[in-house]
């Protein structure tokens, strides 16, 4: 696992504090390895495996875990009575009225809860309402130039890895294609990296392009009833060529319909806020 220590550092912070501990971010940037990474602390530091708790709401396994009666009821019957138990919940947002889950477990004097989520829908209407006071929000990005140096074997040659860093995204996962040194019979000063054997550069993009279209499909289309998805993706790749430019919704319009592609203002609008809303 790569380490993430600034976010780490934070959960230890808020650890045992009466708050909810909401980690957000785009789709696999590491909140569910973070939550790993703070189990290891946790049972390095004395916690036992039955004082914690974890539960991926996105694994087909829990699906009858999506009613949030059945998770509170399912949480509750295994708490360990006269000790603090440790709940850790990934994609939250898959339950529904899952507000009042937390709204009960947090009452309770021995539960400590940490909740991930990939969208701002965690934080609209009366969701924010109920839980108002009562969270604290730890927003996460994918891997920083720093995590991903410190992930690879070795530190040399930063200007190429800065490409490599720019090319292959910050995701996570895109590291596992990074193979151990390469050595050629004699050996240079500083090993080459490459990428791991079986794996190339289509198959990095393939997975991430598999990432932006569950993002798209499972954040925004589903959530904001998008009809159009087609319309969705134009707007969503003039945003994308245009990052470090100032920008408006009229722009994107009058830009599209010179190229005879027309959508409207109220779509455009829809559309930004769905992208912010996915953490996009």
């Amino acid at each position: 696992m790569i380490e993430r220590p600034e976010y780490l550092k934070k959960l230890i912070s808020f650890r045992d504090k009466q708050l909810i501990k909401i980690v957000t971010g785009v789709r696999r940037c590491g909140k569910s390895t973070l939550f790993l990474l703070f189990q290891d602390y946790l049972v390095k530091n004395g916690t036992s495996a039955e004082q914690i708790q974890h539960i991926n709401l996105d694994d087909i396994n829990n699906e009858s875990l999506l009613d949030y009666r059945e998770l509170h009821r399912h949480i509750e019957s295994r708490l360990v009575k006269g000790r603090m138990n440790y709940i850790f919940l990934d994609e939250i947002q898959n339950v529904k009225n899952f507000q009042k889950t937390l709204a009960s477990l947090y009452i309770k004097k021995n539960t400590d809860i940490y909740v991930t989520g990939s969208n701002a829908y965690l934080f609209s209407g009366k969701i924010a309402t109920l839980l108002t006071g009562r969270y604290i929000e730890i927003r996460m990005l994918p891997l920083s130039f720093k995590e991903y140096v410190s992930a690879l074997p070795d530190n040399t040659n930063l200007p190429e890895k800065y490409r490599d860093y720019l090319e292959n995204s910050s995701f996570p996962y895109t590291l596992q294609f990074i193979a151990k040194p390469f050595r050629s019979a004699s050996p240079p000063e500083n090993p080459e990296y490459r990428l791991g054997e079986g794996w190339n550069k289509n198959q990095i993009r393939q997975y991430l392009d598999s990432l932006y279209n569950t993002i798209v499909l499972k954040d925004i289309v589903e959530r904001t009833n998008v009809k159009d998805v087609l319309q969705l993706g134009r707007v969503i790749k003039f945003m994308f060529n245009n990052i470090g430019r100032e920008t408006s919704i009229n722009n994107i319009v009058n830009t599209m319909a010179a190229d005879k592609q027309k959508v409207s203002h109220a779509d455009v609008g829809l559309y930004l806020n769905a992208l912010c809303d996915s953490y996009v």
